[in-house]
């Protein structure tokens, strides 16, 4: 089966990582992925190895399947969710709906409860599609909070209004051709170097 993009034109491999503590069953799952056209970039059983694996190897979707021990897929999963690289898919023999509730806790982004090739496949794509927006929507609220920084930091500096310091980033940023949020990560980055707010003159003093 050719692996195809969720906007159905044709796909590169995508990479994949794989962690599951049962060995046996992990190189199962590894023939299954590499039918559906994609290539495994690594294995892993080990919680901490898998962290290290993630930021190798930098997968584009990892698979976590649940064996004896719950607690021992949730550490897994949290390993790979803390690097913020790829999705995660949990990998269930059956259906639990109390290790789903944890594990969505910790960031997955979908779950199968068989192996079936054609479900696996279904979900890759849809998880990359929400991950793909999950990420515009991280980066939208990123470039939202540096411009209001940068805002910030002018009105403090200069004794601006809002709308007065807004004004000067986006003139900056027509004049110079660089982006909005570019101009204000600038202005974040360098607010150490710039002149300090203007000080009251000193009363007179009287002798």
């Amino acid at each position: 089966m050719e692996a195809t993009t969720v906007a159905g034109e044709e796909n590169h491999h995508l990479s994949v990582l794989i962690a599951d503590e049962d060995t046996k069953r992990l190189l199962q799952m590894e023939r299954i992925v590499r039918d559906l056209g994609h290539d495994v970039i690594a294995r892993a059983i080990d919680p901490d190895k898998v962290a290290h694996a993630t930021r190798a190897e930098r997968p584009d979707v990892a698979l976590v399947a649940l064996g004896q021990s719950s607690d021992h897929a949730l550490a897994l999963i949290s390993k790979i969710v803390h690097e913020s690289i790829c999705p995660v898919i949990a990998l269930l023999d059956a259906k639990n709906p109390a290790f789903i509730a944890k594990a969505a806790k910790r960031g997955i982004f979908a779950y199968i409860d068989h192996t079936d090739r054609e479900e696996l496949q279904g979900a890759i794509e849809i998880v990359l599609h929400r991950f793909a927006e999950f990420r515009d929507l991280e980066g939208a609220f990123g470039r939202r909070a540096i411009i209001e920084r940068a805002k910030g930091i002018l009105m403090e500096r200069h004794l601006i209004t809002e709308h007065d310091a807004f004004e000067r980033l986006r003139r900056n940023s027509q004049r110079t051709g660089r982006k909005l949020p570019d101009v204000a990560d600038a202005v974040a980055s360098s607010h150490l170097m710039l002149p300090g707010p203007p000080r009251p003159p000193h009363p007179p003093t009287d002798y």
